[in-house]
């Protein structure tokens, strides 16, 4: 009964999504140029179903390029307030995951500034939209189901292009699904609400992040080749960040932050 739950869930927040990305307009603000580096990556990154996965990219590419991307570039044109208060909101709903994957990776320090973050901006930052976690010095950490199972020596597998999910190696993709059933907070209905808010937003608030990393490899000859290897680079980084355990986020991630936005 409780996995039917999720189910419909996940299906109504689906939906929702993608309402949401269709109905909303489009705009084109000026890039900003990403300054991080990512960690190199030292093995092959493995494709053998390259073919079916390219299959599924060019469909997610024409969810992206016409529903997901046009909206977050008119979402970065609203107000910064705006903006960060549906960061900070999106960012402090999934600290209860975060909390649960500090202790499975074996972490006291990193599990109590999580929670303590999660308390704080609850409260005192009104249900997250405001992070007054950093103005104390608690700095924000991430961590997921697919750096866990990294940390724990699971190894990467073969590519999987997944649906509306995007690019992953296979233990990510499974992080990702074991992470859709995973409700730290329940399933009542407030909170069925907030997460919808918090997936719809997060998400438009994530892309936005990565406009201009993602506009500079759609330049290059095999955009597919170009951001698999950068997705790659990027969780290589996530999972030594993860075993090395630190609470204050590492300078050289992908992409724009220290966060794991692929």
């Amino acid at each position: 009964m409780r996995s039917l739950t999720y189910s419909r869930q996940l299906a109504r927040q689906a939906v929702l999504l993608l309402t949401v990305t269709y109905l909303t307009g489009c705009a084109s603000p000026a890039p900003v140029a990403p300054t991080t580096r990512c960690a190199q990556v030292n093995y092959p990154v493995y494709d053998p179903a390259e073919p079916v996965n390219r299959g599924v990219f060019a469909f997610n590419r024409v969810v992206d390029n016409y529903a997901l991307a046009p909206v977050a570039r008119g979402y970065r044109y609203l107000p910064n307030f705006f903006q960060q208060g549906v960061h900070n909101f999106a960012s402090n709903f999934s600290e209860p995951k975060v909390f649960i994957n500090d202790l499975l990776q074996g972490n006291p320090g990193r599990s109590v500034n999580t929670l303590g973050r999660f308390a704080v901006n609850t409260t005192v930052g009104v249900v997250g939209l405001f992070d007054v976690s950093d103005r104390l010095g608690i700095p924000r950490h991430t961590a997921d189901f697919g750096q866990t199972f990294g940390v724990w020596g699971v190894g990467n597998g073969p590519i999987v292009e997944l649906p509306l999910l995007g690019t992953s190696n296979s233990r990510d993709a499974a992080g990702k699904v074991l992470s859709f059933l995973v409700a730290p907070l329940g399933d009542s209905d407030t909170v069925q609400t907030l997460g919808t808010i918090s997936l719809v937003g997060g998400t438009i608030d994530t892309r936005a992040s990565l406009l201009p990393l993602t506009d500079s490899l759609q330049k290059l000859p095999d955009y597919y080749s170009a951001l698999r290897n950068v997705v790659a680079e990027n969780r290589a980084t996530f999972v030594r960040e993860g075993k090395e355990g630190a609470t204050s986020p590492g300078l050289n991630s992908c992409a724009n932050s220290a966060s794991d936005d692929f």
